[in-house]
């Protein structure tokens, strides 16, 4: 089962990448293609070109995870076409959705954007 911690952070890859890699595999494209640490206790996900696969890298402090799950029917939502950088960052609650093969990932907030002072109206 997937770490239930809530903050953790999650980058999915928006390439689709070949999921006969494993740890080392896909820990160097942790690396190489996204710049970061795969033992930083992040969540890195990935899918196949067919999206029918996922698979989820993570660390947990005593050593890597690898978490996978294959759709019966349907496809996952295409990263790739989701416009933007190397990685999206995802909340938990939007991982999980994506792995029930949910179709909003991406295209809309699930979460209303930070207030900031600008947003506030001062009343004299």
């Amino acid at each position: 089962m997937i770490d239930a911690a809530g903050r953790v952070p999650v980058f999915a890859y928006r390439q689709p990448v070949d999921l006969r890699k494993g740890f080392e595999g896909l820990g160097a494209l942790v690396r190489q293609a996204l710049g970061q640490d795969p033992l930083s206790g992040a969540m890195y996900l990935f899918t196949n070109r067919r999206r029918t696969t996922a698979k989820v890298l993570q660390f947990d402090g005593t050593g890597l995870s690898l978490y996978i799950k294959r759709l019966a029917r349907g496809r996952f939502v295409a990263l790739w076409d989701i416009g933007g950088a190397a990685s999206l960052s995802l909340s938990r609650p939007e991982l999980e959705l994506f792995l029930q093969g949910s179709q909003l990932i991406g295209t809309m907030a699930l979460a209303p954007a930070p207030m900031n002072s600008s947003t506030f109206c001062m009343f004299s």
